[in-house]
């Protein structure tokens, strides 16, 4: 991996996407979107780094924040393991599969032309438009009676929230709600739904980091992102139950759908320069 940028990763920068990236995650708000705008809003030179550079230390942020969930979800996630059964486990595999399929087809060409300022405004007004609907649809439903058309409906949801903006959290909610789940077990059937897939994709590029090798230079900010990004999603963790309580996704959608008209408002004044 070349090292001629390195230095433009500052550590103040880093601490910074990194204590973002917890709250934006477990919000159905897009934390990648986040990652990807923030910077490029702030000029900071975060933006200019190397794509792959970038990539891997998105891949850092979603590793400090997997492990953060596994902990202070534990008792959760401990619940969900000795429940585990034959059901159980199809309605995982049938939820995380669309989203992997996609993944392993398309996600080079998915980095090479999403993740830009546009498509990410572009993916959380489209995902604030999916939550505001589905929002609308009763909600009478409990997680003991997901089947399997509900399981693909979610894989579908993550599989749509490789476009960064979408959110994996937001269409997940979305997908589920739309499926008539009530607020609470929509939240359920979101995080189980999202936690396989966060760490399986966690390791998977984690590994390839690793045969990558990281410039000496950025090991520094890459652990202080990390670190940061573990704390901010442990102490954020309430979050959850804050979006569970809500009437409504309407407040998230507008925030949505505020940041993306910001977004496009700022790209029409840089294209008239």
């Amino acid at each position: 991996m070349s090292t001629e940028r390195v230095a433009d990763l500052p550590l103040g920068e880093a601490l910074a996407l990194g204590l973002m990236h917890g709250p934006a995650e477990l919000l159905p708000i897009s934390s990648s979107g986040h990652v990807a705008l923030v910077p490029w809003l702030a000029g900071w030179s975060y933006s200019e780094l190397d794509a792959e550079l970038r990539k891997a230390f998105e891949v850092a942020l979603h590793a400090g924040t997997a492990a953060a969930l596994l902990i202070g979800l534990r008792d959760e996630v401990g619940e969900a393991t000795r429940g585990l059964d034959r059901r159980r486990l199809e309605l995982i595999v049938l939820s995380f599969t669309p989203a992997g399929a996609l993944a392993f087809l398309l996600e080079r060409p998915i980095e090479r032309r999403l993740g830009t300022p546009a498509t990410v405004a572009g993916g959380l007004a489209v995902g604030a438009i999916a939550m505001a609907l589905a929002d609308r649809r009763p909600q009478e439903r409990t997680r003991d009676q997901a089947a399997t058309r509900d399981a693909l409906a979610l894989g579908i949801a993550q599989a749509c929230a490789l476009v960064p903006g979408i959110s994996r959290n937001g269409a997940t909610l979305a997908a589920a709600r739309a499926r008539r789940f009530t607020r609470e077990d929509a939240n359920t059937l979101s995080r189980h739904a999202a936690l396989p897939l966060i760490a399986a994709a966690t390791a998977l590029k984690g590994v390839r980091l690793s045969r990558r090798g990281l410039p000496p230079r950025l090991r520094t900010a890459f652990a202080l992102g990390t670190g940061a990004s573990f704390a901010s999603t442990l102490a954020s963790t309430w979050l959850i139950r804050q979006v569970e309580r809500d009437r409504s996704l309407a407040p998230y959608a507008a925030y949505r759908l505020v940041l993306a008209g910001f977004v496009a408002r700022r790209l029409r004044a840089q294209s008239r320069r």
